[in-house]
């Protein structure tokens, strides 16, 4: 098979701190070197103190003609800048990235956009972009309008737009360009049902008709029913390449985050009753490493008593949108209601069962409340975890169920007999036949 994409060695290094001020002529840098010699000879070997990290290293892989790539890691793994290098958008400081044929790539919401223009020029504008002659605009023009949904704002400069809209223009340009290579950043994280099943719809068939996709998106239920395989980016290395399903396990039997630890030293000396530990969510069955939809799991937060006092936990959970999910507090349970505490370490532990949130990355807020209304310790997103999606999945169904929970909840239907309508009897009902999901 033809190869389109090849990874040889790519890296990106970035520097974290201040950018230096702009040194001036020529014969102002000669004079600072030669009225400070060790100075400039520091800032030449160690950077002038910046530090230094590596956002992809050492990334070796080759994509053949027609493959759809799902790119998964956590926040901050390398994702984006990945496709920004495949997309030409900035260079690797090491390696190279070989790309046959065109690209069109949608990264973030509205690159390529004007705000001032309407969406009509837009279109024009962000398809010239992406490589796409005039004629061939005019002549995709209302295909691209129909697939957005936005023909009744045309004439409306788009930074009145809200995020849907642009990111459904955006995806509309990107992939009517008759590309090679299509790059896309997590365009489903935008939208409603109906237009991510449409972008998933018009992805598998830019496949079909031999074009590559590159995929990144945490939506593993649309990964798997839109792309063969897969690679695991992990810290910026390459930790896994392979068939999407061995991918997505991977990425699940990550360990969990590491709780961050309250200084408790520090917190001692203060004059607070309690002070927050440690906080960490691990999966109620033993043998685990990762937490699925199906499966129960245990909160364990960890606190120091300084005296003698009355103290209960609370909990805030937070979704990706930090949107709260659910909060719960220790003294809701009779036997803990008034419980109190002796000087020392304790820990107060809670399950959330199996079936109630849904996949993604969660958040926790840990409060030590007082005899139930004093709050004297407070630490926010102490501890964050992820629910991953179970590999069950519903053949033709491409997208994450919204929502924040996620029940698993008892289908019935229900069969009437040919007369059984409005205008049926009581004795109609008899002919009733109910089957759930275990006949």
């Amino acid at each position: 098979m033809t190869r389109a994409i090849k990874a040889e060695g790519i890296s990106k290094e970035y520097t974290i701190g201040a950018q230096r001020p702009a040194a001036g002529l020529l014969v102002d840098q000669l004079g600072d070197a030669l009225r400070h010699p060790l100075q400039t000879l520091r800032a030449a070997l160690v950077g002038d103190d910046k530090k230094r990290f590596w956002a992809l290293k050492d990334l070796d892989f080759e994509i053949e003609q027609g493959d759809i790539l799902g790119v998964v890691g956590r926040n901050g793994a390398g994702k984006s800048t990945l496709l920004k290098i495949l997309s030409r958008i900035t260079d690797p400081s090491q390696g190279r990235a070989l790309v046959r044929g065109r690209i069109a790539s949608l990264l973030e919401v509205g690159t390529g956009f004007h705000p001032e223009l309407s969406g009509r020029e837009n279109i024009f504008l962000n398809a010239t972009i992406l490589g796409m002659r005039k004629k061939e605009i005019e002549r995709k023009f209302d295909e691209i309008v129909a697939f957005s949904g936005v023909e009744r704002f045309l004439a409306t400069p788009v930074k009145h737009y809200s995020s849907g809209m642009y990111v459904r223009l955006a995806f509309a340009v990107a992939a009517h360009v008759d590309a090679d290579v299509l790059l896309v950043d997590e365009v489903l994280a935008v939208g409603d049902a109906d237009f991510q099943k449409r972008c998933l719809g018009k992805m598998g068939q830019v496949a079909q008709d031999g074009r590559t996709i590159v995929f990144v998106s945490h939506n593993a239920m649309a990964l798997r029913n839109l792309c063969n395989t897969a690679i695991l980016l992990e810290s910026g290395r390459l930790s896994s390449i392979g068939l999407i399903e061995d991918v997505l396990a991977a990425y699940a039997a990550q360990p969990l985050p590491q709780a961050r630890v309250a200084d408790v030293e520090r917190l001692a000396a203060d004059s607070r009753p309690a002070t927050v530990s440690s906080v960490n969510v691990r999966p109620s069955s033993s043998g685990s490493t990762s937490i699925a939809i199906s499966q129960a799991f245990i909160i364990r937060v960890e606190i120091t008593v300084s005296q003698p006092t009355e103290i209960g936990v609370f909990l805030h959970c937070y979704g990706t949108g930090s949107e709260m999910v659910f909060s719960s507090g220790s003294f809701f349970e009779k036997e803990l209601n008034g419980l109190n505490l002796r000087p020392g370490r304790s820990a107060f532990e809670c399950e959330v069962p199996g079936h109630l949130l849904n996949d993604g990355e969660y958040t926790l807020d840990v409060l030590l409340v007082q005899k139930r209304h004093s709050i004297v310790a407070s630490e926010s997103a102490i501890c964050s975890f992820r629910i991953h999606d179970d590999s069950a999945t519903v053949e033709g169904w491409h997208w994450r169920p919204a929502g924040a929970v996620r029940p698993l909840l008892e289908w019935r239907y229900v069969e009437y007999g040919e007369t059984f309508g409005a205008s049926a009897t009581a004795a109609d009902a008899e002919a009733i036949t109910i089957r759930t999901g275990n006949d």
